[in-house]
Order: structure tokens, then sequence, then C-alpha cells
């Protein structure tokens, strides 16, 4: 089997295959990348800027086909693809736009005679490693705000996202970035660490596991590249009381299942003060029950999208009955489909042991795992006896309360009664084992820029 293929995860057929880049092709993409680059930074931010800007144009005018092309390949809905794409154009026209403000030169005071400056310069060709649950989002908000900057892209894209990361080429040399500026590569990983090796390359952004943080953070390393490492989440949703118990579990519902719960900054584990908890742990079991498998490209009522991969699906499905097997509680759904297709029913969890296996690890997957604490204090315990520290919220209808308990989260990202605040202009990224660096924003301009002093002497 081609390692770059269309698969479709709900029947496991495969729809295209693609051929592996060669050495040689490897070789030549990282030359066009530089050689453009040495032209590309030379235009005007405002030109950049307008490139971009039609970038941004043409995934609103090819949104339905873009839509359909990532639901074939990793199983969400048409609904949900359409808002991905509507999500990556905004990312990319936020840049467009904002971009250039974000990055003009700024004076500092100097003691030394003379004026001093800070400007914001392109570093050259970067490599871009994304993954598959997000696939444009992803690329937008890593490639939108380094081509504005004056930087170009290698972008090494999903196995399974052959098909889109294709049609992103196209959309941006078609908007007008130069043959070489946006390049897609069907690398290996050893090809990987030898575009991470090159000289010509100034950086590399990873989405990914822990695993795949920790190799690429260690080529990067050794080759005094910089890095941008956005990892996994086991994110806490702190929920101390509610008006409306069954309408916050709806809304941890709805974005637990978000994406097949295929998401980084899910809400992965659900706490809940111990006099509203089994009325929420109802709650959820009512949503999760009686679902049935579903078609991604035509999605029924009361049906559920297969996983990326039927691994995928395998391996949450082990995930789930392993932490059974240490004293959790499945309380709902966690069935996983016959045959080649997918399909996991989105499960509820409860009861899963501190100090088992299972409380250190992240599902990615549709699984609502629910804790009980009884005082702020130990709610805060919880959220932050983990190794990862990507995003996490509270809620209670004392805002002051909730934001004692928000303010002390160790996470990159905290929010008061809403679980993330997703935007264009929004940072996202982690702390601890989650990663470092931050995308989207307006720092996220800043992390592959040369923010270089420039002094003149009176």
């Amino acid at each position: 089997m081609s390692k770059y293929r269309v698969q479709n995860p709900a029947t496991g057929e495969i729809v295209e295959t693609f051929e592996a880049a060669t050495d040689e092709q490897i070789e030549q993409a990282i030359s066009s990348a530089d050689s453009v680059y040495r032209e590309w930074r030379e235009k005007s931010v405002y030109e950049r800027a307008q490139v971009v800007k039609r970038v941004a144009e043409i995934f609103e005018e090819r949104k339905d086909e873009l839509a359909r092309i990532i639901a074939l390949e990793m199983g969400k809905s048409i609904a949900e693809s359409i808002d991905e794409v509507e999500f990556a154009r905004d990312i990319i026209e936020y840049y467009a736009v904002h971009g250039p403000s974000l990055i003009t030169d700024y004076e500092i005071p100097s003691t030394i005679p003379g004026k001093a400056y800070i400007e914001h310069r392109p570093v050259g060709v970067l490599l871009g490693v994304m993954p598959w649950n997000f696939p444009y989002y992803q690329v937008a908000r890593f490639a939108a705000p380094n081509l504005v900057l004056g930087n170009t892209i290698l972008l090494k894209h999903a196995d399974i996202c052959a098909r889109s990361s294709l049609t992103m080429q196209e959309i941006f040399e078609e908007a007008g970035v130069p043959v070489g500026g946006y390049q897609n590569v069907f690398a290996s990983h050893d090809q990987i660490a030898t575009i991470i090796a090159d000289p010509r390359v100034q950086g590399v952004s990873l989405t990914g596991s822990e695993r795949a943080g920790a190799i690429i953070g260690e080529q990067a390393g050794r080759h005094l590249k910089k890095c941008v490492l956005e990892l996994g989440g086991i994110d806490p949703m702190v929920v101390l009381d509610a008006d409306d118990v069954a309408a916050v579990a709806k809304e941890a519902w709805a974005f637990r299942v978000y994406n097949g719960g295929q998401v980084c900054n899910s809400n992965k584990r659900l706490i809940v003060m111990d006099d509203i908890y089994d009325e929420f742990v109802a709650e959820l079991k009512k949503l999760a029950e009686g679902l049935v498998p579903g078609d991604q490209l035509d999605l029924a009522d009361g049906a559920f999208v297969p996983l990326s991969t039927r691994t995928a699906a395998e391996t949450v499905n082990a995930q789930v009955q392993k932490a059974v097997s240490e004293g959790a509680t499945l309380e709902a759904g966690g069935v996983l489909a016959d045959g080649p297709g997918a399909h996991f029913s989105p499960a509820v969890l409860t009861g899963v042991p501190r100090d088992s296996e299972s409380y250190r690890e992240e599902i990615f997957g549709p699984v609502a795992t629910v804790y009980k604490v009884s005082s702020d204090e130990e709610a805060l315990e919880l959220a932050n006896d983990c190794e990862l520290g990507l995003g996490g919220s509270v809620f209670s209808t004392d805002e002051a309360r909730a934001a004692k308990v928000a303010s002390r989260l160790e996470t990159g990202m905290t929010h008061v009664n809403t679980i993330a605040a997703e935007a264009a202009e929004m940072p996202f990224g982690g702390v601890k084992r989650s990663g470092f660096g931050r995308e989207m924003g307006p720092v996220g301009i800043g992390e592959f820029a040369n923010k270089r002093l420039y002094f003149v002497a009176k």
C-alpha cells in the first residue's frame, strides 16, 4: 500500500494513491524554496500580503470542493469540513490584513547617541510537518504569517491528506506565490531529517504527538534550527457549579465529540463538582445513547462520523478497554464497528483511577472522561496533575470564583465559561509537554522572524 493515499475511513476503500518523493525531488524542492526566498523577501510586505489575501479568496471560492476533499480523506462531516475551510480562510485573511502592521519596525529608547529600531525580517526556508485532524487549518496558521513575513514554505503533510495538500499548493501558486515558494513534499521520515539538516532550511514547525515532537525537536536542536512544537493535550474542563447542568453538559459533549474527538485542545478531562456530578453524567449518557455509524459525506441526524483511520479507531478502543480493566466504568457508547470502517461510538467514561496508566494517557477520539471532585482546590490539583499543558477552562455562575481557579491552571490557554476561545486573532499553544511556541494572533507571525536590531549612530 502506498504511504501517501486517500482512503475513505468509513469504508476502508483506497480512493487514490501518490508517489513518494525521491531524494532528487527533495533536493530540488529545497533548492527552489531557497532561490524563491531570495526573490520573495525583496517584495514589499504589502505585495506579499496581497498575494496571501488572494489565497483566502480562493479558499472561499472553492469552499465546497475543499470541504469534500478532507471529509473523504479523514472522515469529518461535510458541515465540520466547511467550518474548517472557513476558519482557515479567516486565519489567512487575518494575516493578509493585519500581518504588515504586526511586523512594522519600531524604535526603542537608546542610551547611546543615535536611533535604535527593532525590525522583523524573514529568515528563509521553513519546513512545516502537519497532522491530519485539521488539514487546512493547521497549514493556514503556519503558512499565512510566514509568507507575509517573507519566508518560503516546504510542507510535509500527513500520509492520508495527500489530495488536500496538493490542492493547497495549487491554490497558493494560483494566488501568486512564486512557484517554489510554497511546496508540498511527499517526504519520508529520513527525508524530513535531511530537510532539517540542510543549511538552507532555517526552521521547522510541527503539530503532532509528543513522540513526533521529541524526534523533530532533537533533530532541530542538533542542527541549531528554531522549532515550534504544538503537541498533545489532556485539557481539563472544570465545572464548579451551574444554573443549568444539562446545558453545560451539552456544551461539554458537543466540544468533546467535535471532529470525532480528534482535537488537540479538546476538553478531554471533565472535572465536575460532586453536587452536580450525577446529573452531569446522566446528561452525557443521554447524549451518547442511540447514535449510529454514519457516512461523513452525507451525515444523517443521530449518526456519528468515523475516526481518521481504522488503526486510530482500534487505538481508542484499546485505550477505553484498558481503562475499564484498570477500574473505570464505560457508562455509554464505546463500541468499535466490525469490518474495515473506522467507526467508534462516542463514549462516556467515569472512575478512571488516578494511579492508573490510563489516567496519564491522551485519548484522541470521542471519549468524555469525567472525574468527581468536592472542592475548588481539589479540582485545581486534579487539573494540574498532568504532564501536558495546552488549554483548560473553568465554569461557574460566579465569574470571580471561576477566574481564581482558571488563573492557576498550568496551561498555554485558559478560559472562563467557555471551553476554547478560537479565532484567527487568538494565540494558540501550550506549556509543559504540550510543546512551545505560539501560532495565530499577533504573536504567531514572530516565531520565525529575525527580530533584528537596526542602529543608526548620531
